[in-house]
């Protein structure tokens, strides 16, 4: 019996996991201690996002997805009832952002075009999955509530991720080789 050997371009190294249990950890403390709460939704503003962007965008989807599900760690004090839609609905952001950073790269030739690209694209999966997750928990009227406030969360984090990424890359050249 032969076991099949997975290629190297899609191999997950030590440091891809050693830096998605440090990017969950980072995303769950900046995001517990970056709380604006949102009285009319009971839901709240923070900075997490940016680091979920900032992950993905540097490290790729594996990060941006275990990035993502830091902020469910942080809703299981904060915010319990919205912890089950968060894993799913930042995980996948964090991942899609990576992703289509990743794919968009191929065929832009300007990274700050392809991360602001990802970055809207994964924010419009998170502002629409977190308005479904609202709507069935609790009904349109409040869902439609919480959509402005994910947008702003969504530009704050695209205006934090992509001058954070540069100033990154800038320090360590090195990761720019992921792109």
């Amino acid at each position: 019996m032969r076991i099949k050997t997975v290629s190297k371009k899609h191999r997950v190294s030590t440091i891809h996991v050693t830096a998605a249990a440090v990017f969950a950890a980072l995303v769950a403390i900046v995001t517990m201690i970056s709380v604006i709460p949102i009285p009319a939704t009971s839901g709240y503003f923070n900075l997490g996002e940016a680091l979920i962007y900032s992950s993905a965008l540097l490290l790729g989807p594996f990060v941006g997805l275990f990035a993502g599900a830091g902020a469910f760690i942080a809703d299981i004090p904060l915010a319990s009832v919205y912890a089950p839609g968060t894993l799913v609905i930042k995980s996948a952001e964090g991942f899609l952002v990576g992703y289509l950073l990743k794919k968009f790269n191929r065929k832009i030739k300007s990274l700050t075009l392809c991360a602001f690209s990802a970055i809207l694209i994964g924010g419009c999966v998170m502002v629409i999955g977190y308005f479904i997750y609202e709507m069935f928990l609790f009904g349109f009227p409040y869902a439609i509530l919480g959509v402005p406030f994910n947008v702003v969360q969504m530009l704050t984090g695209l205006l934090v991720a992509v001058p954070v990424m540069y100033t990154v890359l800038r320090a360590f050249p090195q990761l720019g080789s992921y792109f």
